[in-house]
């Protein structure tokens, strides 16, 4: 392992945290009809996986740590991918409100921006806690801007070397859903190939959902 000299400073995890918290919230405001189960059932999954993981990453259980993180990750695309197809469901069968419709759409697009986002924060260059044990990001399954400078390894504002935090994947997600491409960050491995893809595909549906429903309306 390299010396604390030539690591990264730890990165924070509130943010992590606060998008998960904040898929379980997007949940609870879907109408009953279109939910998986009790509306309250994924922030209750989250916030009971989200105390081990903590606890494990504070006594350095890092397996366990990894393992508890991409759990808490699947548990919110399952749920994503149950609650998509229940959307499909009641569009061709018209058992649910134009409104309704509309308003769980809505809520499952911003939901597949954090989902997907949380995914590429845990899997790029190992996740944060392997990032955590190199200087700078010198390699990675995403080619952020910053890895293309003459010098990657230049100091941010607070002189450490530039590593990606979950905002930058959280960036990346938002224009995945909103282009269908990552923009500005090349992809470089195939399972982000395969992820971006996945997201790609769910927003475009949800989005085609929206068209068709708004047009129905009109």
């Amino acid at each position: 392992m390299a010396s604390p000299s030539r690591t990264n400073p730890p990165e924070p995890r509130w943010p992590a945290i606060l998008g998960l918290l904040a898929v379980g919230a997007l949940f609870l405001a879907i109408p009953g009809s279109l939910a998986v189960g009790p509306r309250w059932l994924l922030l209750l999954l989250l916030s009971l996986l989200l105390v081990p993981t903590i606890l494990s990453r504070h006594y350095k259980r890092h397996a366990l740590y990894i393992f508890l993180g991409h759990l808490l990750s699947a548990v919110m695309t399952l749920f994503l991918l149950l609650s998509l197809g229940l959307l499909i469901h009641k569009l061709f069968t018209h058992a649910e409100p134009p409104k309704s419709l509309l308003q769980s759409g809505g809520l499952l697009w911003l939901a597949n921006i954090l989902v997907f986002a949380s995914w590429y924060w845990r899997l790029d260059a190992g996740g944060p806690h392997a990032r955590a044990q190199r200087l700078g990001h010198p390699t990675g399954a995403f080619l952020f801007p910053q890895m293309t400078q003459d010098n990657p390894d230049a100091p941010e504002d607070d002189e450490t070397p530039w590593s990606p935090h979950f905002i930058d994947y959280l960036f990346l997600a938002f224009n995945t859903s909103t282009a269908f491409s990552p923009t500005d960050t090349p992809v470089l491995s195939r399972w982000a190939k395969f992820l971006m893809l996945t997201q790609s595909i769910i927003s475009l549906a949800i989005t085609l959902i929206l068209i068709a429903r708004a047009i129905n309306i009109i």
